[in-house]
């Protein structure tokens, strides 16, 4: 089980592992602000004001008062009509990260809504229950409406759900696990389809994949520059306290722990008439750190929206009714713009690592890392294949958060696309660990090229992970199954776990 801590309360880490499979556990206090802030919206329900999205229309429709006998009405047709999504199916631990924000964001008792509504929603965590959600269709303002109506349709025994490997319709899902469908509420359809939660879990999965990355980045960097027989000299704390960035002197401190011991470093620390290493060697602390730094940020922005409140409006406990725009997700896209950045930057110096190694005159090795050259063409094309991924992700790393489109007939007239800007880091987070097997093999190749020497103990500990699934390069053969073996290993953190980041 993993507490969220106090009301609206849960660290990265804890949402990482809600993602991965853990139940999220709101503690007992939550119940008493989630009932008041629900009897004060009654309070003000029965004094027969007009109340934006409880006793009226939504958005430009929000001037049409609606009759008490079709509240419900009013709460159901909003769920049906907004689930206008489309495209591909969110990820399941997506989906688990989607519920846990949601039901975080509204017992934080500041959205009118019944404790049964956040129950519902943790009610298909532990069931095991994953509403089928498509992934494009919202802009990141108003809320994540439609992938969020998607999952609302769940909650009222509507749509559809995978639970046990099937995909069921969700009256047949909630059934199956002894739960029945929720009676809305006033104002809960929209406190539920109001809120940046998918944009938000989007770029909380891709920050966790990113993170992980980073870290098997600085274990290939580390292996290209033994490789290649590079200096470990940039690495030097002195040169980095001088700057003084804070990722830097990180990444410089794990690349020389990645490098402590290495017998092939020390077989050249004199004599050797190199005076630099290329920029990809010799300015890893300062690339990496900057990467590093700029996903820390990004961390703190998701860790403050993971237990944020953004629906609308806003109900207090003294019975305020606050109409705002918390729904805005510029947070989240600027964020998902920043993690971008640096998924792009990894992958554009890892292939130049990966091209350097394979140039007999940058890393005096065998020309692309094979032996008798000509008859075999070793690593060329895998180089190949990583400068493909580098500029796919170099056009997906362009900002979403610049390209507001106005909806809603002009009264959602500047928005963030931040649900884009997130799921767009998916598919580069992929490129990414793919360009990072690339390196791995090239670099695990380069290092035999010295032996009888070998490598740092943790350097040999990867090169053993790399050969466990693929073979040394003797002769031609297909190098997909290989880049596919090894990313799969890139992509269950095997590199990661050996980087010692501290």
């Amino acid at each position: 089980m993993t507490a969220a801590g106090a009301p609206g309360g849960a660290s990265l880490a804890a949402l990482r592992a809600v993602m991965e499979g853990e139940t999220l556990v709101l503690p007992a206090g939550w119940r008493a602000g989630v009932e008041a802030s629900a009897a004060a919206l009654a309070a003000r329900m029965a004094g027969g004001e007009p109340l934006y999205g409880v006793n009226t229309g939504f958005g430009k429709l929000a001037s049409q008062r609606i009759p008490d006998g079709q509240l419900a009405q009013l709460q159901l047709n909003l769920v049906r009509s907004h689930a206008a999504g489309t495209g591909p199916l969110l990820p399941a631990p997506v989906v688990r990260l989607v519920l846990a924000l949601k039901a975080l964001s509204l017992a934080r008792g500041a959205s009118g809504v019944r404790v049964a509504v956040v129950e519902a929603l943790l009610a298909l965590l532990e069931a095991g229950i994953t509403p089928a959600i498509p992934a494009r269709g919202s802009v990141g303002a108003s809320g994540d409406l439609a992938p969020l109506a998607h999952l609302s349709l769940v909650l009222i025994g509507e749509g559809e759900a995978f639970l046990g490997g099937e995909v069921l319709p969700g009256a047949a899902a909630l059934a199956r696990a002894g739960l029945a469908p929720l009676a809305l509420g006033p104002k809960e359809g929209l406190a539920l389809l109001n809120g940046t939660q998918v944009s938000t879990a989007l770029a909380l999965a891709a920050l966790f994949a990113a993170e992980d990355l980073l870290r098997t980045a600085l274990v290939a960097g580390a292996m290209s520059t033994d490789a290649a027989r590079g200096s470990d000299t940039p690495f030097d704390p002195r040169i980095h306290a001088l700057r003084g960035q804070p990722g830097q002197i990180r990444v410089a401190a794990a690349l020389r722990g990645l490098l402590a011991g290495s017998a092939i470093r020390d077989s050249h620390r004199t004599g050797d008439p190199r005076v630099q290493d290329p920029y990809s060697l010799r300015c890893q602390p300062q690339v990496a750190g900057a990467c590093l730094d700029l996903l820390g940020h990004a961390a703190g922005v998701l860790e403050r929206e993971a237990r944020a409140v953004t629906d609308n409006p806003l109900v207090t406990a003294e019975g305020e009714v606050l109409s705002g725009g918390n729904f805005h997700a510029e947070p989240v896209a600027f964020a998902a713009d920043a993690i971008a950045l640096a998924l792009a930057e990894l992958g554009s110096i890892s292939e130049r690592r990966i091209a350097l190694l394979t140039d007999p005159a940058l890393s005096g090795l065998p020309a692309f890392l094979v032996r008798e050259g000509g008859l075999n063409s070793g690593f060329m094309l895998a180089q190949v294949t990583a400068a493909a991924l580098v500029a796919e992700n170099r056009a997906l790393a362009v900002p979403r958060s610049t390209d507001s489109l106005p909806t809603s007939a002009n009264q959602e007239d500047h928005v963030s696309m931040a649900t884009g800007a997130a799921l767009r880091l998916h598919d580069m987070a992929e490129n990414l660990a793919a360009i990072l097997a690339i390196e791995l093999l090239a670099a695990a190749q380069g290092l035999e090229f010295h032996r009888p020497l070998q490598s740092s103990a943790v350097l040999e500990q990867a090169h053993g992970l790399v050969r466990g699934v693929a073979g040394a390069w003797e002769a031609d053969r297909a190098m997909a199954p290989d880049i596919a073996a090894v990313k799969a290993l890139v992509e269950r953190g095997r590199f990661a776990s050996l980087a010692g980041l501290g």
